[in-house]
């Protein structure tokens, strides 16, 4: 390689000579090299076998569903190593939430005293005679639940943020002893800056504030609620951020739950999140309609009581005591329980519990979700219980906000049709209201979208609730929507065009990640 003195002029014949001398000695050939040119694809061989045989092994004793578990076992021995390494990442279930593993259970046990009065008895009594079929219903949410129902409690629906939020401002305004907020989206917008407002000014009069936002629903605006709520000196905590790279295998399980209990007394879940797209009045740019919930009541404890395990498992803190599990009076005629749902042993409650419903339903099934790409089971059962000669009734938004999903769910539509389903197109804004009423009677609220995303990889929160006066309520809600809905055909979905039917089946076949 030649050398250059101090002062001697470049030109590019000597730049040149240098390069082609570099270039000379990196491609003289040692002994090591050698070897691992001879033995690289024998290594690479080597490592993709044991890969897709440890992730066939894995998936085998691991995986509950099928269809999944040959998934990932085709990608691993089909994508040499990249298949491997994406099973590693985002395809083992590594959560154990601190709440469960550590036994705080125990120390959150609310279970109220339910010594029934005559009335109450005599209105369980009437019940089991006039509903017989919902018992096995209400054995099978105890049996999985591993909790009684909790009489005694006042549901109130509130229709879009226009509704909830006021409420839950003048619930965190009223507040004297604690405040906890858990929701998968608190943008910083016009209604993130009342509730940032509202929390601080709760801090400030001595109550014990804890908020917890997801770590990806944390990132759908600019700032940072986060970040905001840091700089305000409140007590928020991220549910697993995903922005560093040994992150990125919890990066697919999110925290979809949206809970607000003030004071351990009074709670809200639903399906809202904390952005002004929610408050219609605003007129934001994407309008979003919801509906969420208050409840007063035993009830309040079953929400306190998976804030707090989640906040037990993001940031080590246990919260215990009456400052968040007072003891709580009844206070109306709904009867309800806690469905919790989440990639770990609360895996598939929500499944089975819709299972149940539809199994035991009678006279009329109505489901309102914005996602609705249910499980093989799902479907077919939503097919027989439409063939046994209740009516079903599924309202989805006309156009998602996520385009593939409205691909992906249009060629399991014709099936359920053909079995008697009516499917229903609500119009403008995007629907994100998740209900689902039986038989005039019972009703599941929350966070769960019918989706596999929802059911088998996000945590959520949702109530079954007996009472005839909320079902009826939630029917007026479901009635008001279906008036301004139009009803699909099958004969509309099979006059797609070919490319459209591609393109639909294409997206298919992307559900069980959408």
């Amino acid at each position: 390689m030649p050398s250059f003195k101090e002062g001697e002029r470049l030109t590019l014949a000597t730049l040149t000579e240098a390069y082609d001398s570099l270039v000379s000695a990196l491609m003289i050939e040692t002994p090591i090299i050698g070897a691992v040119k001879e033995l690289w694809p024998i290594m690479a061989s080597a490592l993709h076998i044991l890969g897709a045989c440890a992730v066939t092994l894995h998936a085998l004793l691991r995986k509950k569903d099928v269809n999944s578990a040959i998934a990932w076992i085709g990608l691993a021995w089909l994508s040499p190593i990249i298949g491997s390494i994406a099973y590693l990442m985002l395809g083992i279930n590594r959560i154990q939430r601190t709440g469960v593993s550590l036994g705080l259970t125990k120390v959150w046990d609310h279970d109220p005293d339910q010594h029934l009065t005559g009335e109450e008895k005599k209105l369980i009594h009437h019940a089991k005679l006039e509903h017989p079929n919902f018992l096995g219903l209400v054995k099978l949410g105890s049996r999985l639940i591993g909790k009684p129902l909790l009489l005694g409690n006042t549901i109130d629906p509130l229709i879009n943020g226009d509704a909830a939020f006021p409420e839950m401002l003048k619930a965190i305004d009223q507040a004297s002893v604690s405040v906890s907020l858990n929701s998968y989206i608190f943008d910083s917008d016009r209604v993130g800056d009342q509730f940032i407002e509202a929390l601080k000014k709760a801090k400030d009069r001595g109550v014990e504030v804890r908020v917890m936002i997801d770590g990806v629903g944390s990132r759908y605006s600019k700032p940072s609620m986060v970040g905001r709520l840091k700089e305000a000196g409140l007590n928020v905590a991220e549910f697993l951020p995903s922005r560093a790279p040994w992150s990125m295998a919890f990066a697919n399980l999110r925290n979809h739950r949206k809970i607000l209990v003030v004071d351990g007394k009074i709670g809200f879940t639903g399906g809202t999140n904390i952005r002004e797209g929610h408050s219609l009045n605003l007129k934001p740019i994407f309008p979003v309609a919801c509906l969420h919930f208050r409840i007063d009541g035993p009830a309040v404890a079953e929400l306190q009581e998976a804030f707090a395990i989640d906040w037990a498992f993001t940031n080590k803190e246990e919260l215990k005591g009456t400052t968040w599990f007072p003891t709580l009076e009844r206070s109306g005629t709904v009867i309800s329980r806690g469905v919790p749902d989440g990639p770990d042993e609360d895996l598939d409650k929500i499944n089975e519990i819709i299972l149940g419903a539809l199994s035991v339903a009678r006279e009329r099934v109505r489901i309102i979700t914005p996602y609705f790409l249910p499980s093989y089971s799902i479907l077919d059962a939503l097919s027989v219980t439409a063939m046994r000669g209740v009516q079903v009734e599924i309202l989805l938004p006309s156009k998602n906000n996520i385009p593939i999903m409205n691909w992906a769910v249009v060629p399991q539509l014709p099936r359920l049709i053909e079995k008697g389903c009516d499917i229903y197109i609500s119009s403008a804004p995007f629907d994100h209201t998740k209900l689902l009423v039986v038989d005039r009677l019972w009703s599941l609220i929350g966070s769960t979208n019918w989706d596999a995303r929802s059911m088998r990889l996000n945590f959520e929160f949702n109530l079954e609730c007996y009472d005839a006066e909320l079902a009826g309520r939630l029917d007026a809600i479901i009635d008001e929507k279906l008036g301004r809905a139009r009803q699909v055909t099958a004969d509309e979905i099979n006059a797609r065009s070919l490319p459209t039917r591609l393109r639909d089946g294409a997206a298919r076949l992307f559900s069980p990640y959408l």
